[in-house]
């Protein structure tokens, strides 16, 4: 198990990232296999998608190939168009808000992007400042891409891919820890780590928003009710979650091979969604670009930050 969405047979992610020159966005294609059935829950105020109609849960969804996860608000939609040529189908996309983060507000995510990002997906999946995640923000703090997974026997797997760019926070400031952290597996994240709590918060200028991210499994089940315990987990993680500046936006796949109780199913992509974001959270860099000095976690929270394995668990 790489703690990863991969871990679910035949799912692959790519990311394509742009750092420099003014940008600070990028792009996540997920790649799933032929059959696979998917939809998408969209919340919030804010969002900005591309083909979620085709996936109405009212029709049950609808088998696709790849979802995409891109930076550049409406703008950043446009690598779906090179995600599609890439993989022959339409592709549904969501897309969160990094405009301007890098220095230029115009440079954001292209149709090469996405065909970029669907011919690097593979089994590893990088974390932190890349893909969708690259110019992620969480509240003052840098947010980033997450992903986590969890076997529940018999070869059922569900996995979870997202970008953290939330106007809630994802740290509980009484404590100094990420709000999903009792949500992991044993060493999956560390422990509290002393006097950090004494540094006080960045101030920065309150950023558009919105957390994007794909919840997948090989379980046999209603994909609605998947992409919604999705959100579930979304909340768990973030505080608050789905407010008006937000576009919270969360595909689901299954691709159905094994047979599996719904509810079981359900708990745990309620879980493994929430600690994709608290790895979103923790793998983070701090960045300083033209429009600022943006701090993650770690710097924030040296001491527990230290503790923290970007990895398998």
């Amino acid at each position: 198990m790489r703690n990863a969405i991969t871990d679910v047979p035949g799912v692959l992610v790519g990311h394509a990232t742009r750092v420099g020159g003014g940008a600070l966005t990028g792009t996540t294609a997920v790649l799933f296999p032929a059959g696979t059935v998917s939809t998408v829950d969209v919340r919030g105020g804010a969002p900005a998608t591309r083909d979620t109609a085709a996936l109405d849960p009212r029709y049950g969804g609808r088998a696709v190939r790849c979802v995409l996860l891109t930076g550049g608000s409406a703008y950043g939609l446009a690598a779906a168009d090179g995600a599609a040529r890439e993989v022959g189908d339409f592709v549904p996309a969501a897309a969160l808000y990094d405009l301007g983060r890098g220095g230029v507000f115009d440079t954001y995510p292209t149709p090469e992007t996405g065909a970029e990002a669907v011919r690097a997906a593979g089994v590893e999946v990088p974390q932190g400042n890349v893909g969708a995640g690259t110019g992620a923000m969480n509240a003052a703090l840098k947010g980033g891409l997450g992903t986590a997974s969890v076997s529940l026997g018999g070869g059922v797997v569900v996995g979870a891919v997202a970008a953290l760019n939330a106007a809630g926070s994802g740290v509980d400031l009484g404590t100094g820890l990420p709000l999903g952290h009792d949500l992991g597996l044993p060493d999956e994240f560390p422990p509290a780590g002393g006097d950090d709590l004494s540094r006080p918060m960045p101030s920065v200028v309150q950023p558009f928003n919105t957390v994007i991210g794909v919840v997948a499994t090989n379980a046999r089940l209603p994909v609605y009710p998947l992409a919604a315990a999705g959100q579930d987990g979304l909340a768990l993680a973030v505080d608050p979650a789905h407010g008006m500046v937000d576009g919270d936006t969360v595909f689901a796949a299954s691709t159905g091979t094994h047979e599996a109780p719904v509810e079981e199913v359900l708990e745990a992509a309620r879980h493994v969604f929430a600690r994709a974001l608290v790895h979103g959270l923790l793998a983070a860099e701090s960045v300083t670009t033209p429009w600022g000095h943006i701090t993650a976690y770690r710097e924030q929270y040296p001491r527990t930050g230290a503790g923290y394995r970007r990895g398998t668990v």
